[in-house]
C-alpha cells in the first residue's frame, strides 16, 4: 500500500488520482476529511483505507509490513496564519514521527518542503544541503518547513529512500477549497468571470514595477511527473526543488489567463495586504540543475500552456481531476 498524507487538499487528492490512472488502487489516504469544500477533491479515488491524520500514527505502527512507501504532503499551509504552535505539531512533530517510523520500519518516504523556506532569495534558489543553514524563511509556515529540512539533515538514521521536494508555485485542479491561500491563475480566472478584470498587487519595493513581481510557476501535472520519476527510479536522496527553473510575471501570468478565456487583457492593481506585505517574496526560480542530475528530463509546460489546459479542460466544465 501506498501512505499519501494530506488526501483531501490539492496536491496530495491530485497525486492520488494520478496514481490511480497509472495503476496504484491500494492507497492509504490520511487527512482531516471533514472539511465540506474539499469533498470532491477525494470523491471517486480508490483506496484501500481512509482514515483522519490523528489515527494513522498507530495504524501504521501496526501495519507498516503493508506499506510500500509515504508521501507525506498534508500540512498547514497558511501563509497567513502566526501561531507557531499550529505549525510545530502538523508540519514539524507530526513529520518527525512520520519520519521515525518510516526509518524503523526501512519504508521510502517523499516529503513536501516548500521554496518559502528560501525567504527573500538572498542565497539564492539553490537546493545545495549546504546553503540550509543560512536560509532565513519569512514567515511561520516556511520557518515549520525549514525546521523539519535542517532536522532531516542532522539525521544518522534515515529511511532506505527519501526525498524532500521545495515546491515553488503550484496551480491546477483541486485546489478550489483553497480560498485565499489558492493560486493566482485560480483567482484572476474567478475575477475575470465575475467582473472582467484581474486585480493585481502593487509594488512595495523599490526597483520592482507593479505586477513585475516574478515567481517560478509550476503546473501541477508537472509536479506529479516528478513524484513518479521519484518513487520508480530512486535516485540520490536529499532535497530537491520542484519548479520550472523560469520566473515568470504576474503580468504575464494574467495576460495568459485573458488569452485562455479569449478576452481583452484588463488589470487593476491594488495595495498589497499590510499581513503579507513584509514577508513577501518579490522573486522566486528553482534552480533545476540537482533534478536533471538525477535523470529527470521532462519538459515543463510552459505557463501558458498549463494555464491553458487547467482553463479548458478543468475550469470551464468545472471539472475535478
Amino acid at each position: 500500500m501506498i501512505v499519501i498524507t494530506g488526501a483531501a487538499g490539492f496536491i496530495a487528492s491530485y497525486w492520488s488520482r494520478y496514481l490511480n490512472k497509472v495503476g496504484y488502487k491500494q492507497l492509504v489516504l490520511v487527512d482531516d476529511f471533514n472539511h465540506p469544500a474539499k469533498i470532491k477533491n477525494f470523491d471517486n479515488i480508490a483506496f484501500a483505507e481512509k482514515m483522519n491524520r490523528d489515527v494513522f500514527l498507530p495504524w501504521f505502527e501496526t501495519n507498516a509490513n503493508q506499506v510500500e512507501a509515504v508521501f507525506h504532503l498534508g500540512a498547514r499551509t497558511d501563509t497567513t496564519e502566526k501561531d507557531e504552535t499550529i505549525f510545530n505539531q502538523l508540519n514539524f512533530f507530526y513529520s518527525q514521527a512520520i519520519w521515525t517510523l518510516c526509518t524503523r520500519f526501512s519504508i521510502p518516504l517523499f516529503y513536501a518542503s516548500s521554496a518559502a523556506t528560501y525567504g527573500n532569495g538572498s542565497y539564492g534558489y539553490i537546493d545545495d544541503h549546504a546553503l540550509l543553514s543560512s536560509l532565513e524563511p519569512l514567515n511561520p509556515y516556511a520557518v515549520s518547513k525549514h525546521k523539519f529540512d535542517l532536522w532531516v539533515m542532522n539525521q544518522k538514521e534515515t529511511p532506505p529512500h527519501w526525498y524532500g521536494f521545495k515546491f515553488f508555485n503550484v496551480f491546477g485542479p483541486n485546489e478550489y477549497h483553497k480560498g485565499r491561500m489558492a493560486s493566482v491563475v485560480l483567482h484572476a480566472y474567478r475575477q475575470i468571470e465575475e467582473k472582467g478584470r484581474v486585480v493585481l498587487f502593487k509594488s512595495h519595493k523599490e526597483g520592482w514595477k507593479d505586477g513585475e513581481q516574478k515567481r517560478d510557476f509550476i503546473y501541477v501535472k508537472d509536479l506529479a511527473s516528478i513524484l513518479m520519476y521519484f518513487f520508480l527510479h530512486k535516485p540520490q536522496r536529499g532535497i530537491y526543488n520542484v519548479g520550472t527553473g523560469r520566473a515568470r510575471s504576474f503580468i504575464d501570468l494574467a495576460k495568459a489567463v485573458f488569452s485562455a478565456m479569449k478576452m481583452d487583457t484588463a488589470i487593476d492593481f491594488i495595495d498589497m495586504p499590510e499581513d503579507i506585505r513584509s514577508a513577501y517574496q518579490y522573486f522566486t526560480e528553482a534552480r533545476t540543475e540537482k533534478l536533471r542530475q538525477a535523470g529527470y528530463f521532462t519538459e515543463f509546460h510552459s505557463l501558458e500552456d498549463g494555464i491553458q489546459d487547467y482553463i479548458t479542460n478543468y475550469l470551464v466544465p468545472n471539472l475535478y481531476y
